[in-house]
């Protein structure tokens, strides 16, 4: 059975690292939304965009670009047969994940939401630690995480089945069994 794994959460939460070494450990398609709105802009992945909210790179439109070439690239994985495919991005309108549901339904696959959550500590720790890394793909910062706090929509239109909630305050192996354990009891459960 085919599926597309959404990671999703606010800024610093975790999503990137857990979503990209799942990714890895299965060979799975990997596609972060950092990286295609930058490359959509025709930035380098490492690009440092301090861009303010709803502007530049970021303003709605733009989003929404990214949004859309996230479900190309995903479609795309899809119809070549392969067996998962990892979305990574804040996902944070009912909208963006709605779009995701949407498309997994016309391609008959199943669509998993995983929804990395971390403390406030953690998260301006986590901040702390990208700014000063020069490799870091993402622009977000604490006025980021701030606004997001505002504005993210909670997941309330995924069904239990859909959707699984992760504090990812732990090392990522013991994230990534953590994970492989609910799939597994997911799918015993059906």
């Amino acid at each position: 059975m085919q599926r597309i794994y959404v990671f999703f959460g606010m800024v610093a939460s975790g999503k990137s690292t857990l979503a990209r070494s799942f990714a890895d450990r299965y060979d799975m398609p990997y596609h972060n939304t950092d990286r295609v709105r930058k490359e959509l802009a025709g930035l380098t992945p490492t690009s440092r965009r301090p861009d303010g909210i709803d502007q530049g790179i970021y303003t709605g439109e733009f989003t929404r670009r990214t949004y859309q070439a996230m479900l190309d690239l995903a479609r795309r994985d899809v119809q070549e047969g392969r067996p998962g495919v990892v979305l990574d991005g804040s996902y944070h309108r009912r909208q963006e994940r709605d779009m995701v549901r949407q498309m997994a339904g016309d391609l008959g696959v199943v669509p998993l939401f995983i929804n990395c959550i971390c403390h406030e500590d953690e998260v301006k720790r986590r901040l702390e630690i990208r700014s000063q890394d020069p490799e870091s793909i993402s622009d977000g910062r604490w006025e980021i995480y701030l606004n997001q706090k505002k504005t993210f929509e909670r997941p309330d239109e995924l069904l239990p089945a859909e959707l699984i909630v992760m504090n990812t305050e732990q090392k990522v192996d013991i994230l990534l069994q953590s994970l492989e354990t609910t799939l597994t009891e997911n799918q015993s459960e059906r």
